[in-house]
């Protein structure tokens, strides 16, 4: 399983949101370039970052310092929030992004997402925002007329290989993984699974490992010191 260090980007800032709040936002890092370079002396390969600001209002304000940590590191980049139209993506995927995700486009213009995947295929992933069973949009900030279950069916059915998902709920707050959504989701789809939210120790890790998933996004776990990167990669690969 991989594990993925996030770099959430606010007003060129590394932030963490509660439950995707945007009034209970903690920064820990004024210089995001900094922390990725962290990140990578510690064992990570790859690096899940999101533009809250484009996430809510559309659009990539922070793509220059998605492509200054790209440059910096030297790795890979999946990076979401705002991408809704194939120019975002292009964007994206020629600043610095390996992959992108699409979030509530891929909710709310399925013709937009047909033609990312046929553009990209494996390049493109998507977010599935999950809260009380429902599929969130807008930076988690409105409700969109899907069942979770519901749209993994249609993700895999337009060929979606990559998502992450993330129980709203437990984001933020290290209160432990949602091991029993996660487990319904890999036992019922073939998708390569990402979880993502309420990560909050090693024992989350070894447990997600247990269950199939392709990798696991560490946020508040790591900047609190909650979670020992180099130790929980290791321990994942073996």
């Amino acid at each position: 399983m991989v594990v993925l260090p996030a770099i959430d980007l606010y007003e060129g800032k590394a932030v963490r949101l509660v439950r995707g709040d945007y009034a209970a936002m903690t920064v820990y890092s004024g210089d995001p370039v900094s922390v990725g370079l962290q990140l990578k002396a510690q064992g990570a390969e790859m690096l899940h970052m999101v533009d809250l600001e484009g996430a809510k209002t559309g659009g990539s304000p922070n793509l220059p310092l998605v492509r200054a940590v790209a440059e910096a590191t030297g790795l890979p980049i999946e990076l979401g929030g705002g991408l809704r139209d194939m120019a975002a993506v292009d964007r994206a995927l020629s600043q610095g992004a390996a992959r992108v995700i699409l979030g509530t486009a891929a909710v709310t213009d399925e013709p937009f997402l047909r033609s990312a995947l046929d553009k990209y295929g494996g390049r493109v992933a998507v977010g599935a925002d999950i809260r009380d069973g429902w599929v969130a949009v807008r930076g988690w900030t409105e409700r969109s007329s899907l069942r979770t279950w519901d749209f993994f069916e249609k993700l895999e059915r337009l060929g979606v290989e990559t998502v992450i998902c993330t129980d709203i709920s437990r984001d933020g707050v290290l209160g432990g993984t949602n091991l029993e959504l996660y487990a319904a989701l890999v036992k019922a789809f073939r998708v390569r699974l990402i979880a993502s939210g309420g990560v909050s120790g090693l024992e989350d890790l070894l447990r997600l490992k247990e269950l199939g998933l392709w990798g696991a996004i560490v946020g508040k776990a790591w900047y609190t010191g909650a979670i020992d990167l180099p130790a929980a990669i290791k321990a994942v690969r073996s």
